[in-house]
């Protein structure tokens, strides 16, 4: 990854460049912020950075993710009866060069292993303490990058302190969470944070414009739907490509909502709606959830005359986009939101995805109906 190829992040660009021609570069740095951010992307052109800087042969061995000296942990599933990531790393490499942006949940459906518990073990960190015991094989700097290092277990934890501590000599330890909430403290106060925010919506602008053939109006929507974050804004574009369904299924939902009231025989559209969406894997389910909450967001602009915000409408299959939008209002949209939101976590959580989407669609007939 080459620091031009990294959607904006400016400034923390600069910061890291000069952590290196300042010689300043610690031995342990933590990044946190969502991977859509571009935690990942920052520490892959960082560490090409140092490693040139050593090797100007190293750059090129490091964007094709086969440095000799360049170590990489992330989560895997037990297969027999360890976890260790060098199992997976030919598919995980596969995944980052393809989008160095890709999430934890992208990773699962790479796999095809979503049900799967994912974490990073004690055996993953006695593995690295191996390699990291050996000396370098260009002789210069070795360098651990550890991605979702928050989905250590707390036995991982403990022996990946020890390694913080008394690191080997000309090691540098990169690591990338989403948040510092699963993290031990110990390890935290080893560590130099560094904050990675969202990314600018000028930015992912510029990102989409060089890099799909997509229009200015589409542009625009993908824009107000990512929030700053390029691999949502990436999926989105994927799956509108890929999935012209989200707005069917959107609007079947919503009609069997409003008739459940006066008709409960409708209430088995609704289960068999849910059962549908069941079937697909988590990154599209959750995907239509983003899908539908921005869809009411937009319903609720509708309403309160804000049509200049509304960049997209549903005007499909008779779809009275309007009259529906009466309906999303100050009195409903927070609950409807929350019960979306508490659906996308009971699916990041291995929930029962037929009892989650039931349980969700039955909702949203009884809070549609809710009138300011």
């Amino acid at each position: 990854m080459k620091w031009e190829n990294i959607a904006g992040q400016e400034n923390l660009k600069k910061l890291l460049k000069d952590s290196i021609t300042e010689n300043r570069v610690s031995h342990a740095q933590l990044f946190i912020g969502k991977e859509g951010y571009g935690t990942m992307p920052l520490v892959l052109a960082y560490a090409r950075e140092i490693l040139k800087g050593e090797n100007e042969h190293a750059a090129s061995k490091v964007e094709h993710l086969n440095h000799l000296d360049l170590h990489f942990s992330f989560p895997v599933f037990t297969e027999g009866k360890t976890a260790v990531s060098k199992n997976r790393f030919d598919d995980f490499r596969e995944m980052i060069l393809n989008s160095a942006y890709a999430s934890f949940d992208d990773w699962t459906a790479h796999l095809e292993s979503e049900n799967k518990q994912f974490f990073i073990s004690a055996d993953e960190v006695d593995d690295q303490n191996q390699k990291f015991a050996l000396k370098s094989f260009e002789g210069g700097t070795k360098i651990l990058i550890v991605w979702r290092a928050d989905k250590m277990n707390v036995a991982a934890s403990n022996k990946f302190l020890k390694f913080l501590e008394e690191p080997p000599a000309k090691t540098i330890i990169l690591l990338t969470a989403e948040s510092t909430d699963d993290i031990l403290p110990t390890i935290l106060s080893r560590t130099q944070l560094i904050e990675v925010p969202r990314i600018n919506d000028e930015d992912i602008e510029a990102y989409l414009k060089n890099n799909f053939q997509v229009s200015a109006e589409k542009i625009r929507e993908i824009v107000h739907q990512a929030q700053g974050n390029l691999n949502d804004a990436i999926n989105f574009l994927n799956s509108e490509n890929k999935n012209p369904e989200f707005e069917k299924l959107f609007v079947q939902w919503v009609r069997d909502a409003f008739m459940v009231k006066k008709k409960p025989e409708f209430l088995k559209n609704i289960i068999l709606w849910a059962r549908e969406i069941a079937g697909w894997n988590r990154e599209k389910q959750k995907n239509f959830l983003n899908y539908a909450s921005e869809i009411f967001r937009l319903a609720l602009l509708q309403n309160y005359q804000s049509q200049d915000l509304v960049y997209k409408k549903i005007d499909a299959n008779g779809f009275n986009w309007e009259g529906f939008s009466k309906f999303i209002s100050g009195a409903n949209i927070i609950s409807i939101l929350d019960e979306i939101n508490d659906a996308d976590l009971h699916l990041t959580r291995n929930g029962n995805p037929k009892i989650v989407w039931t349980d969700l669609g039955i909702k949203l007939s009884r809070y549609i109906h809710k009138n300011s």
